[in-house]
């Protein structure tokens, strides 16, 4: 699905739920806290909710899973998992190459792949720099990269799902 079937899917969500809002002006009665009497109160109550579970005994648990919002690891814990992580970007690297500063070294020091690394890069749609593209070259960056025609009128799409 390109960018521009979800932009205008998108549009259509947004002018079903104004017709929504527009229909309900956000009852206070819809709300499934028990302060009811304005938002501010609401989220008071929530906020109120969420320190209670930060401050409550046992909420460092390192056996908890990464989609447990009720409870945090340990330092120990995370340094653990900060340190797997980089094993996991280093992916067994010699030791000559598993720092970006050593990376840059080599590569600065062979010209043959920095030249070929730019001639590749002088292939390709910049984003950092003004580029002359035909409109069949612009069709063609933006299908690749998943936007689909750039020309979709969205607010014809946004009126349409209005209606």
């Amino acid at each position: 699905m390109s960018l521009q079937t979800r932009l205008a899917a998108l549009a259509q969500a947004i002018a079903t739920d104004i017709k929504a809002l527009t229909a309900n002006q956000g009852s206070l009665a819809a709300l499934t806290t028990v302060a009811k009497s304005s938002l501010v109160a609401a989220i008071n109550e929530l906020q109120g909710e969420i320190d209670a579970l930060a401050a409550g005994a046992g909420s460092i648990l390192d056996s908890a899973s990464t989609g447990d919002t009720a409870h945090t690891w340990s330092a120990n814990k995370i340094l653990a998992e900060l340190n797997q992580l980089k094993s996991d970007i280093i992916a067994g690297a010699p030791t000559a190459y598993d720092t970006l500063l050593e990376i840059s070294n080599k590569l600065s020091s062979d010209d043959t792949a920095i030249t070929g690394l730019l001639t590749a890069v002088g292939n390709r749609v910049s984003f950092d720099t003004a580029q002359s593209l035909t409109t069949p070259q612009q069709l063609q960056a933006c299908q690749n990269i998943g936007l689909g025609d750039p020309e979709t009128d969205l607010v014809a799409a946004y009126t349409a799902a209005k209606a």
